[in-house]
């Protein structure tokens, strides 16, 4: 059984750190491209970071260029979020997620296959 486990979350003031980890378990991401979600109260979920199979590429929303970044670890099939410069507006439940069979890093949600339970981040100012 695949399982995404996020943790990390918590409170922090603006302009504060976190580093969110997602540890994955029943099969190897190793090849698969991998992303971080996030949802605010009342609004959709929507993409943050991705990055691909190999790790050579990345890809962020504009939101948090400069400020997040996104790492992965095969050998211990995990992946991060580094949130540096928070902001109140980055509060939210963050989603990790990954694709079954491709490299390939997409924003679009539909497309990822396995997603874990979530992990809240509240930024107060």
């Amino acid at each position: 059984q695949v399982q995404l486990v996020e943790s990390g979350g918590g409170l922090v003031q603006a302009g504060g750190s976190l580093r969110l980890s997602c540890a994955a378990s029943g099969r190897t991401f190793s090849r698969s491209a991998m992303g971080w979600f996030r949802q605010a109260p009342g609004k959709e979920r929507e993409f943050v970071a991705g990055i691909s199979g190999s790790a050579g590429r990345t890809a962020y929303a504009d939101s948090v260029k400069g400020r997040f970044t996104i790492s992965r670890d095969n050998a211990k099939n995990t992946v991060f979020l580094q949130m540096n410069s928070l902001k109140p507006e980055d509060t939210a439940v963050y989603y990790c997620a990954a694709r079954k069979e491709s490299i390939v890093v997409v924003a679009t949600r539909a497309l990822y296959d396995y997603w874990g339970q979530g992990t809240q981040v509240t930024v107060s100012s």
